[in-house]
């Protein structure tokens, strides 16, 4: 357990500091799984609706530095991928 008082509020700040970058995470995640349902069900204009919505909050996820620019490019890839994939089975 912390010692000193700075080392104390050092831990109360890092608690706190994990509970929102928590639930940033978790906002991303939804955003994600949000996407994934509309390519799951066929819903193009849903599907890239929430691409749009999902790749803003990916974006300022990883501005906060709540995940790496890398993973969230790669998200942010792969969920584009699995849209436009939608798009090219519908016309062909």
């Amino acid at each position: 357990m912390a010692n000193s008082a700075q080392a104390r509020k050092r831990a109360v700040q890092s608690q706190e500091r994990r509970l929102h970058n928590g639930s940033l995470r978790s906002r991303m995640r939804t955003y994600v799984k949000g996407v994934l349902r509309a390519v799951r069900d066929g819903n193009q204009e849903q599907a890239r609706a929430a691409l749009r919505t999902a790749e803003s909050i990916i974006d300022k996820t990883a501005g906060k530095g709540i995940i790496h620019r890398n993973a969230a490019a790669r998200t942010k890839s792969r969920l584009s991928a699995r849209v436009k994939a939608m798009s090219e089975q519908a016309s062909a």
